[in-house]
């Protein structure tokens, strides 16, 4: 009959008896007796264990000699037995119980003077270091507090690098073109031999960077952490003291490294710097690439397609995808969402499934929010009201603002689908200009326009922006550009001749820096895939270099006698009370809708006060206070037979 099977110790417990076993052989050697019960009892210790000992791992990966291994167990085992640390008392000299590098070289086998030389691995990776270097052969060694529990196999990240490193794990989601790069890196990696390239993830999806380099690490079988570039040191002496502790951390864990420069067009030398130190599996995420000393291989990782956007509302959203119909091709043309996006979106419209906001409606909502919160604090978001009957304007400006709701309804069509996007990124900027007097119009059609196409509508005021932004980088600027494209943000850019006038002669640096921020918006204009609006009262005060940048001029004329008739008749809301308004003689009146606008409003207060109907002397009344606001006295023609 054969002896039943016993069950084999957890790991956890078959290394702690492998150490204690190891103990036992060394206290063995400090008191010179007969070795061969410990080693039995290591030899023993060893078939208990399924994977290798830890200390067995860190000496392969680390090329320990065997010298170099026992000298790391003794000085672990000084902390974790008392008895070695009394038997190093013994044999030391002046009672010391510790262990030092003459003690080591005297009772273990195999010494060599080198192991405790700074280029040996344990001194290169702070495995041990000696407490006075002065003195390396009898001086204490003191072991890393990280290495030990190593040792005592427990695992974490050095508590040193944990306050501005984090773990990445594999994404749930991801677009099937960041796949594809996925299966090409991890190929590349395979079929080569040497030191590993750095692997510079650019382009403009941090989040599918970020996707890109977790899945990468996990189809290598190793741990991704991430670490931002404003969190790397600066100094030289700094940057070698972290790329040796992570390269040590990333030989421990099985580690890889993604080093993220979000919010800088160029990393600075500090950046490089560290990436040219550490070695392994490093890779970056960044807007542009590196120029590097050392070799690289660089993949583009963009925001996915629109294809790819609607596989992965599919993915996020299930079998409930149904329920939003062809709303979800339309957000996918409209916004350039990250996969992050979207499942953070699908998580949003899960909790408002129970609602009695139609599905649709709730998608056009929720994507508008992801993407307007990275918007909020450099523009200020106008909500739009105004639909097409409310906009008085003649039949050819109308036609074009059509045409403008065309190419922003279809250019997902034209620059994707039908490749006009992959032929040239040059001329794909849709921008049009507004030009007339202040009141005619022109943030009115750009609310039209933002209402039909479920865009937000941000205004820029360009002459705030000239001043934040004087002296500074171009990054905020950039950001506005990034948000706005990626989210189907209508940017309406207000006075834009404060800063797109013609550009000035350079007589100092801020004359200069003011001619490069022009340069650089008329750029970011050109290659922007969303609409633009720019407004003016002068248009010939533009840079003639910026009119080749638009694809659309609107020409908002002052409104003739019928138009201001037509934008009287529409301005008083239904439920207001009016007695007596005469449209045609209030036509008369030589202002603008704006101004209409405001004098209706004023006058509907005049009312109200007095609890009566609004009448054409409560307009008059308005009238003169804004003519006098104006510095324009009303002319006797304008208001004859108001009263």
């Amino acid at each position: 009959m054969n002896a039943p099977t016993l069950p084999r110790p957890d790991w956890t417990s078959a290394n702690q008896g492998l150490l204690v076993a190891e103990f036992a052989w060394l206290k063995a050697r400090l008191r010179g007796e007969d070795e061969t019960t410990a080693r039995t009892m290591v030899d023993d210790a060893h078939a208990q264990l399924e994977i290798p000992a830890a200390i067995d791992t860190l000496a392969e990966r680390f090329g320990l000699s065997g010298f170099e291994r026992d000298v790391l167990l003794l000085v672990a085992g000084i902390e974790m037995d008392s008895e070695l640390a009394t038997l190093c008392a013994g044999i030391g000299e002046a009672q010391r119980p510790w262990p030092s590098f003459g003690l080591a070289m005297a009772v273990l086998p195999d010494p060599h003077w080198s192991a405790l030389t700074p280029n040996r691995p344990l001194r290169q990776w702070r495995l041990i270091e000696p407490a006075d270097e002065t003195s390396l052969t009898s001086t204490r060694l003191r072991m890393d507090e990280r290495v030990l529990h190593y040792i005592a196999g427990l695992t974490y990240l050095d508590a040193r690098l944990q306050p501005v490193m984090r773990p990445l794990d594999e994404p749930s989601a991801m677009a099937a073109s960041h796949r594809a790069v996925t299966r090409d890196v991890v190929a590349a990696i395979e079929r080569m031999e040497g030191p590993l390239p750095v692997l510079q993830l650019w382009g403009g999806d941090p989040d599918g960077q970020r996707d890109v380099a977790a899945l990468i690490a996990a189809r290598l079988g190793v741990r991704l952490f991430a670490i931002a570039c404003e969190d790397l040191p600066s100094t030289p002496d700094e940057i070698e003291a972290m790329a040796a502790l992570w390269q040590r951390e990333a030989a421990l864990l099985d580690g890889a490294l993604l080093i993220e420069c979000r919010d800088t067009a160029e990393p600075a030398a500090n950046v490089r710097r560290f990436i040219e130190r550490v070695g392994g599996v490093t890779l970056s995420a960044t807007r542009e690439p590196m120029v590097l000393e050392r070799a690289d291989w660089r993949f583009r990782i963009d925001k996915p397609s629109h294809h790819d956007q609607i596989d992965l509302w599919w993915q996020t959203l299930g079998e409930g995808a149904e329920r939003y119909g062809d709303a979800l091709t339309a957000v996918a043309s409209e916004f350039r969402l990250s996969t992050r996006d979207i499942e953070r979106a699908g998580a949003e419209l899960a909790q408002a499934q129970d609602s009695s906001e139609p599905p649709e409606a709730s998608l056009w909502r929720v994507c508008r929010g992801l993407q307007g919160r990275r918007i909020d604090g450099l523009a200020r978001r106008i909500e739009p009201i105004a639909a097409w009957h409310d906009l008085i304007l003649p039949e050819p400006q109308k036609a074009i603002l059509r045409q403008i709701a065309v190419h922003l309804r279809h250019r997902a069509t034209v620059y994707d689908s039908w490749g006009f996007a992959a032929r040239s990124t040059r001329g794909l900027g849709l921008s049009a200009l507004f030009a007339g007097e202040s009141g005619t119009g022109k943030t009115m059609a750009a609310e039209v326009l933002a209402n039909e196409l479920h865009q937000d509508l941000y205004r820029i005021d360009l002459s705030a922006v000239v001043s934040k932004y004087i002296g500074e980088t171009e990054k905020n600027l950039a950001r506005v550009f990034d948000a706005a494209e990626d989210s189907g943000i209508i940017l309406l850019f207000d006075e834009a001749d404060a800063l797109f006038g013609k550009r000035s002669e350079v007589k100092d640096s801020h004359d200069r820096y003011a001619n490069i921020e022009v340069s650089y918006l008329l750029q970011r204009m050109e290659a922007y895939r969303g609409l633009a609006i720019l407004t003016t009262n002068q248009k010939a005060a533009l840079d003639t270099a910026f009119h080749r940048r638009l694809r659309f001029v609107v020409n908002f004329p002052f409104p003739e006698a019928a138009e201001r008739a037509a934008i009287w008749r529409g301005m008083f809301p239904a439920p207001t009370p009016t007695e007596g308004l005469d449209y045609a003689k209030l036509a008369r009146l030589q202002v603008a809708g704006g101004n209409i606008r405001n004098i209706a409003l004023n006058a509907a207060f005049l009312a109200a006060d007095e609890g009566r109907a609004v009448t054409m002397a409560h307009i008059l009344r308005a009238a003169q206070t804004d003519a006098a606001k104006r510095e324009r006295p009303l002319g006797e023609a304008e208001t004859r037979g108001w009263l």
